[in-house]
This record gives C-alpha cells, structure tokens and sequence, in this order.
C-alpha cells in the first residue's frame, strides 16, 4: 500500500470517527446533557449560530434544562429554535428563562 493512500485512508477513517462521535452526542438516554442542544441553531441578526453562542444551557435537575438566553429579545426565537428542531422537545418559557423537560423514554 503506498504512503499517499495510507494517508488518505487514515483521515477518512478519523472524520468517520468524529462524525459518529457527534451522532451519539445527540442521542437522548433519559437524562438531561447541555450537549443535546449543541446542534441547535439560532437565527441571532440575521446570521444562523449555535444555541451556546447566544445563550447559557445548563443542567436544572436529571430530566431538565434550562436555557437563559444573554439577550432579552432572543427569548422567542431561542424557544422557537428548540421547538423546530428535530429532538421532539417542547420549551416552557417562564420570564427570561427557557426550561426544556426531556420526555420519558418509551
């Protein structure tokens, strides 16, 4: 094998391996991880930005998150972000703060 497919074998391999790491960041066990929320992207004057860029995403309890957006006026569309995403979670705003309740697992 020569050393020029050696090399592109091996960074193919890496980026597949990175890749599946990201997946099972995404992956809900039941119990509440700031990672779930990583991928969400937030409309912030006009240009698309992860969820972590515009707000604070911590951990309430075991089946809780919650999501203090820096800005006031991101409050809804922080809320609609999550909404619209494809987790299948419903936010409850409560004044500044976004709390996220992850389902039961069936």
């Amino acid at each position: 094998m020569s050393e020029a497919t050696f090399k592109d074998a091996s960074q193919r391999m890496d980026k597949t391996l990175e890749s599946l790491r990201s997946e099972f960041t995404k992956i809900r066990t039941g119990r509440a991880h700031t990672s779930l929320l990583d991928h969400v992207m937030v409309e912030y004057y006009g240009s698309e930005v992860p969820i972590n860029q515009v707000a604070n995403v911590n951990v309430e309890d075991a089946r809780t998150l919650t999501v203090s957006p820096w800005e006031r006026n991101m409050v809804g569309k922080v809320e609609k972000a999550i909404m619209t995403s494809d987790l299948g979670l419903n936010p409850a705003t409560a004044g500044t703060v976004i709390r996220v309740p992850l389902p039961a697992l069936t």
